[in-house]
């Protein structure tokens, strides 16, 4: 199944913002063919626990402008992660994203 419209606006919207927060190393993982519960991961990475949650902060109130609201919101220290359902954004530092490598996974 293709990404829907609604799905690739959102995250548009959410990648311009954390843009606008200097995130780095943006990636969208479409996970549209995959059977999983979301459409798409965007994976940022910010300097610090301050731009992370900065980062958030600016996507949250992006596409709260067009009537969207996370799902939930996870926080840790070096991670941030909102689930918008089709749209699962996970803002991370450097170091725990090379940790992890989420990227690597799917």
């Amino acid at each position: 199944m293709a990404l829907r419209d609604s799905t690739i606006e959102h995250l548009e919207i959410a990648a311009a913002a954390a843009l606008d927060k200097l995130a780095t190393d943006l990636i969208a993982i479409d996970l549209s063919e995959q059977m999983v519960l979301s459409e798409v991961f965007l994976i940022a990475t910010g300097q610090n626990e301050r731009q992370i949650d900065s980062i958030a902060d600016e996507v949250e109130l992006k596409l709260a402008s067009i009537g969207e609201r996370p799902a939930r919101r996870e926080r840790s220290a070096q991670w941030i992660l909102l689930d918008y359902e089709d749209l699962v954004i996970h803002i991370q530092t450097k170091e725990i994203r090379q940790y992890y490598m989420l990227e690597r996974l799917w």
